[in-house]
């Protein structure tokens, strides 16, 4: 953000990792940051989320923010911020940014 806030001429940037994952991969990799290894079944709005060990449900999909209608493959492209600033959107892994996130929340 202060690299956008620099420049001469205001502009539009995508700041993404230009990688895709899903909300599942996402929710799963947050869980293990926090010692719970997840076990999904079902599948759409029935899906849900089990803490392995327990087998207590912990995740569920909620039909208010579900959006069936949305386009399938969703991604950011970030050139022109790795091009015009300098950003690397690989310096921070999609991994290390779950981490980060999931710490935050706790």
């Amino acid at each position: 953000m202060w690299l956008i806030l620099q420049q001469d001429e205001p502009d539009d940037y995508v700041i993404a990792t230009g990688v895709q994952h899903t909300v599942r991969e996402f929710t799963t990799l947050a869980f293990k940051n926090d010692g719970i290894e997840l076990e999904w079944k079902g599948e759409g709005l029935d899906e849900k989320g089990y803490d392995k060990k327990t087998g207590k449900m912990l995740v569920c999909v909620n039909p208010k923010w579900y959006r069936p209608t949305d386009v399938v493959n969703l991604w950011g492209d970030p050139t022109k911020a790795k091009t015009k600033l300098g950003w690397n959107p690989q310096k921070t892994s999609y991994e290390q940014l779950c981490a980060i996130m999931a710490e935050h929340d706790l």
